[in-house]
């Protein structure tokens, strides 16, 4: 073997040896979390509450990095640019891998190849909410409202290409009606806004409304999910409202590609073991949504089955391609 080759040789060898000596003290310092959509969001708060469990069992803190906004795009990038050694993780969702390659050109990420799966955590359970001053109690009203009223209804979005903006192309479309999308940096901000009238329909997930529902200035209509929540058991199912939009939403973590596996496999075994635990499932259940942990490549198959789902949802909501542009 020649010099050169021998040096790059060792080289390797000396990496991969840094690798798995890392790995068996890791983490060695706090762990940065980027959770792609505002504070105070249902996926904030579980995530915190997340971190709470698990800092104790790793030994170190989480730190948890708020990139809300534009259909999860910043937060995407800043994951896929950070350096993969198990210290920047990130949430990622049904926009970040499945939605957003569909719908923009020049993203600043790749979805297939930045990132390194860990897990899946959780399925969303939606639900379509009115202000109760417009004084609908069915989807069907709330459609008669919007097409006697044209342009007088406010929505909140997550921007372009966002679920809830599907929603929206979606019956301003099937519906005939010019309901007016207002975009936001997540789900918490948006049922405050919804409380205050400043929006009079949201579409989001059901635990950032949960909390409001005593106010009285919110109404449930619907939610997005197979059966009904029994959370509020009273409340049909999107298609028992006659609203044929199928449920869709999801949330799972992930890290820059690159981390060693050693690291991956530490962190889907503590993830996998909390989000399977009675106490926290219960919590979680609670919060309106349904866990959903397992292997990487189980969160692999279930993304190829996503983006199936993704172009379908495109597809009804009649969703453009455009140019990304950072905001």
């Amino acid at each position: 073997m020649t010099r050169p080759l021998r040096a790059t040789a060792v080289g390797a060898i000396a990496a991969v040896w840094a690798f798995a000596v890392n790995a068996q003290t890791y983490p060695e310092r706090p762990i940065r979390v980027i959770v792609p959509i505002a504070a105070g969001s249902v996926t904030d708060v579980i995530m915190r509450a997340t971190a709470s469990e698990l800092a104790p069992r790793l030994g170190q803190p989480f730190v948890i990095e708020n990139r809300g906004g534009a259909s999860g795009i910043p937060g995407a990038q800043a994951c896929a640019q950070a350096a993969p050694d198990g210290y920047t993780l990130c949430l990622v969702y049904h926009n970040t891998l499945s939605i957003n390659p569909l719908l923009f050109n020049q993203l600043p990420y790749d979805p297939e190849r930045d990132f390194t799966l860990i897990t899946n955590l959780y399925l969303l359970i939606e639900a379509l909410f009115v202000n109760s001053s417009l004084n609908v109690n069915t989807a069907a009203e709330l459609k008669a409202y919007a097409q006697a009223h044209p342009s007088t209804l406010n929505y909140g979005t997550l921007g372009p290409g966002s679920n809830p903006e599907m929603f929206l192309k979606w019956m301003n479309q099937t519906w005939n009606v010019n309901i007016v999308g207002i975009p936001y940096r997540g789900g918490g901000p948006i049922a405050q806004a919804l409380v205050a009238g400043e929006l009079q329909v949201a579409k989001m997930g059901l635990g950032n409304f949960l909390g409001l529902l005593g106010t009285g200035k919110i109404k449930p209509l619907a939610v997005a999910a197979a059966r009904r929540s029994v959370l509020v058991p009273e409340i049909p199912t999107l298609a028992e409202a006659g609203i044929d939009f199928p449920p869709f939403g999801w949330w799972g973590l992930a890290a820059p590609r690159g981390v060693p596996q050693p690291i991956v496999d530490r962190l889907n075994t503590e993830f996998v073991t909390l989000y399977r635990e009675a106490k926290f499932v219960e919590y979680l259940e609670k919060q309106a949504v349904l866990p959903a942990p397992g292997t990487p490549a189980e969160f692999l198959q279930f993304l190829k089955r996503d983006r199936q789902d993704a172009e379908f949802l495109i597809r009804i909501s009649n969703q453009s391609r455009e140019d990304y542009k950072p905001q």
